[in-house]
């Protein structure tokens, strides 16, 4: 594993948290009305998908360990140049359904990894 990919995955995995704290009482509709927890919501997505996308140039094995990493860093480069056109829909249904499991995927790596100092 490259020296940098645990942190990476530690970022992977702090951004994931804050996205579901930010999102754990809110609802399609209140998320949409949110500016601020949208902005919240998308700037850790560009997290997420910027620190898989330094993972995949430097440490193919980890990130095919993690098998949406491609969709994931596509879905972080949709957020930054297409930000007029974010469908926040999509974005709730991705935090809803694939957020979860990709947290899990980054819990069972850093588990593997075990304590950094």
């Amino acid at each position: 594993m490259h020296p940098k990919s645990p942190k990476w995955l530690q970022d992977i995995a702090d951004a994931c948290a804050l996205i579901r704290r930010a999102t754990q009482d809110q609802t399609l509709v209140g998320y949409e009305q949110d500016a601020v927890v949208r902005s919240a919501v998308e700037r850790n997505f560009e997290i997420i998908g910027e620190a898989l996308n330094r993972i995949r140039r430097t440490d193919p094995e980890t990130a095919a360990r993690v098998p949406e990493h491609d969709d994931i860093i596509a879905f972080r480069n949709l957020l930054i140049h297409g930000y007029d056109v974010i469908d926040h829909v999509r974005v709730w249904e991705v935090i809803q359904a694939d957020l979860p499991r990709l947290q899990g995927q980054v819990q069972e790596l850093l588990e593997e990894i075990g304590p950094r100092p």
